[in-house]
């Protein structure tokens, strides 16, 4: 028999969503008659808007006609949608991201999890705990790190701790690591990276021919114009920083999957022998070799956001999310909880009462109140005493959520 991927083995039986999903079907089945709010997994709720709507019709129409059919696509992305992204996200706030050092790909979530393969396998990794899963378990599978440790940390990995005593911003540690995987807004905690906190760690990289992987699948939920929604916004931040952005919360994407990465021209790792070469060349290559490109139709969609009417209703789109994040936190507020993020970002890092672990509080929500959030621990082992909650559910279930939580 062949022989199997035993880095595998090291994590944990199920993904951390899929353990929810089991916990949440066998409390149903069950309970039959228990109505069930999620406010756990990040998945949207509202429509897509109705420009993307308009586009994609008319693109369906277009591969209906032998004229304007379209088959292959380009692996980087069309130059339709790459343009109107250096446009507008980049060149409009005073940033130098030219169209061909953006990929278009079907999520922030492979993009973040595949990255890892154009860099060596014994590449050192730093990432914040918690943390986004996704980080983390594909460098288990890819081999980088040892075996899963008593305290929940893998043998191998150098931990950022992010707690309400550094107010959930990692320091650079004191050890060189190759790779560095930041995310603002962050997910799970909710909160945010300033420009000081991002010059910190560009220095750090640059000091120690450090890779950034830059996470800013959130950035179109910030407000507060002192927070970037980018790390280029950061001098020096080109020649150390991957950025990664997704349209799955900015315009509703998560299941029509559209997703980009920035790879700037001058951003360079190494050889055995010192040797520099493109990462951007690289990205291309692994692309050009595993991937078909995002479908036309969705290319089409992802386009229409980037006009006047398109960014009017996708702001409409996150300040619902918004409006939604606040209701929470006001209503974790009055009960007496203490609760971080839901400012900048839609997630909400709720502390749990003490006496419970994070799915001793998971478990207990969902008993009760029939209410499903994500545990902290889920995230890495300084999420342990929180849960994470998601503001993009429809209102009416928030608010329906928020009076059964008026009870605890």
């Amino acid at each position: 028999m062949a022989k199997i991927n035993e880095n595998y083995l090291k994590l944990s039986k199920n993904y951390l969503f899929a353990e929810i999903g089991r916990r949440v079907a066998k409390f149903q089945a069950e309970n039959p008659d228990a109505k069930i709010i999620s406010l756990g997994i990040g998945d949207v709720t509202q429509p897509l808007p109705k420009v993307c709507i308009d586009a994609m019709s008319k693109a369906v129409q277009e591969m209906g006609n032998v004229k304007t059919f379209r088959g292959y696509g380009p692996e980087q992305g069309y130059k339709f949608l790459r343009e109107k992204i250096s446009e507008w996200n980049y060149k409009r706030h005073g940033l130098d991201i030219a169209p061909d050092e953006i990929f278009i790909s079907d999520g922030s979530k492979c993009d973040c999890g595949n990255i890892q393969e154009i860099f060596s396998l014994d590449s050192k990794i730093a990432i914040a705990d918690p943390v986004y899963p996704v980080y983390l378990d594909t460098n288990v599978m890819a081999g980088r790190t040892g075996n899963l440790k008593d305290d929940g940390h893998f043998e191998g990995v150098t931990y950022l701790p992010c707690t309400a005593e550094n107010n959930f911003s990692p320091s650079p540690p004191k050890n060189k690591v190759d790779l560095i995987y930041l995310c603002s807004p962050n997910n799970p905690t909710g909160t945010t990276l300033d420009k000081a906190a991002l010059k910190i760690w560009i220095d750090y990289a640059q000091k120690n021919n450090s890779i950034i992987l830059y996470d800013a699948a959130y950035s179109a939920y910030i407000s507060d114009k002192n927070i970037p929604r980018s790390i280029y916004e950061v001098d020096g931040a080109k020649d150390v920083a991957i950025e990664f952005r997704s349209f799955s919360k900015t315009a509703g994407f998560t299941g029509t999957r559209c997703g980009y990465v920035v790879i700037p021209q001058n951003l360079y790792g190494l050889t055995a022998d010192g040797e520099k070469i493109l990462l951007k060349d690289l990205w291309l290559r692994r692309q050009t070799t595993k991937f078909n490109g995002t479908a036309y139709i969705v290319q089409r969609g992802a386009e229409a956001i980037y006009s006047d009417e398109g960014q009017a209703e996708i702001k409409n789109l996150i300040g619902y999310y918004m409006t939604n994040a606040k209701i929470i936190r006001d209503s974790l507020s009055a009960v007496g909880l203490t609760a971080y993020g839901g400012i900048n970002a839609p997630y909400i890092w709720l502390e749990i009462p003490k006496g419970f672990s994070s799915w001793k509080f998971f478990d207990y929500l969902l008993n009760k109140f029939h209410i499903v959030g994500t545990p902290g621990n889920g995230f890495g082992a300084c999420g342990e005493g929180y849960l994470r909650l998601t503001s993009f559910g429809n209102r009416e279930k928030i608010f329906e959520a928020m009076n059964r939580l008026g009870k605890i």
